[in-house]
């Protein structure tokens, strides 16, 4: 069976390959649009997302399993996928500890105003006091989606005396439900987007709940850009409703130059910086794919199945 992979992930799989799949290594979004064709296993990662999508609707019906090392699966076209009956496996969990490393680091920056620091540091100017005062030690931590990731940054703000309560579909283990979060926002110090982008969670954050925190809270974002009603942030950020934003991903991407956000009071922006933030992605990735490869050729259940109605 074909199968239409990276080749810069050649030298990673192709030693290891089950012998029933004939690999076609594509370079160019133009490559995997056409070997794609008449293939019935695709991995066809590529930047922007939106190529992904393209190549995908390029196949032909012998197409029967997608693999990404994206967690978030917004650029995929579901529909499609979920029409045809194509298996959807995604990435989640490869890039888990550094994007959980990031919203710690947000928070950390968050609370003692690193950013103030550096930019003094930029000027040369030895401040005579500190920026920021906040210890974690007995704040509390609300992470809207927690999941993988989520669980991986309760555990490590956890270790810094932060108590963390998570949001979950189900309301597991003591976490809230999605009909319960808002009206606690009011009792945390802390606000952290880890929930993956499906069409529920898009401007998850407007006007209502930023209103809704602390004014001495900040919000985190680690997920997706569009989670946040974006003129609405700038309008609190301005305003001083809530004490400050770390944004990785925002909306849209790249953010452009001249942007609000960009000069946002007590805005810190890290251009999606924290998935790439480690040199392991795409060795986990290739041994990912390879775990599911032999499974698929023997029939077997495969890790990471995505639920196509649910986007994740």
């Amino acid at each position: 069976m074909k199968a239409v992979l990276p080749a810069v992930a050649r030298g990673l799989l192709e030693p290891h390959l089950p012998a029933a799949i004939a690999p076609a290594w594509f370079t160019t979004p133009a490559e995997a649009n056409a070997m794609i064709a008449d293939a019935a296993i695709a991995w066809v990662d590529m930047q922007p997302t939106a190529l992904v999508a393209d190549a995908i609707r390029a196949a032909g019906p012998d197409l029967k399993w997608v693999s990404t090392i994206y967690a978030g699966l917004d650029a995929f076209p579901l529909d499609l996928l979920r029409d045809r009956d194509v298996t959807l496996t995604n990435g989640a969990g490869i890039n888990a500890v550094t994007v959980a490393e990031y919203a710690v680091l947000g928070i950390l920056a968050a609370a003692k105003r690193l950013d103030v620091v550096l930019r003094a540091a930029d000027r040369q100017d030895w401040l005579k006091d500190a920026p920021g005062k906040i210890e974690l030690d007995g704040t509390k931590t609300l992470v809207v989606g927690y999941g993988t990731i989520g669980r991986l940054i309760g555990d490590r703000l956890a270790a810094f005396g932060v108590e963390v309560t998570g949001v979950t579909r189900s309301g597991r283990d003591g976490t809230l439900t999605p009909d319960a979060w808002v009206e606690r926002l009011g009792d945390y110090d802390w606000l952290v987007l880890a929930a993956p982008s499906t069409d529920a969670t898009k401007a998850l954050i407007g006007a209502q709940e930023l209103a809704a925190m602390k004014p001495s809270a900040w919000l985190v974002n680690i997920a997706r850009g569009d989670m946040i009603d974006q003129q609405a942030l700038h309008a609190a950020l301005t305003d001083g409703s809530i004490a400050g934003a770390f944004l990785d991903p925002t909306d849209p991407e790249p953010l452009p130059a001249g942007h609000p956000l960009w000069t946002a009071p007590n805005c810190m922006i890290s251009m999606h910086m924290s998935g790439r933030s480690q040199t392991q992605m795409f060795q986990r990735g290739a041994a990912l794919f390879l775990e599911n490869a032999h499974a698929f050729v023997a029939g077997r259940p495969m890790r990471n199945v995505a639920d196509l109605a649910s986007g994740y």
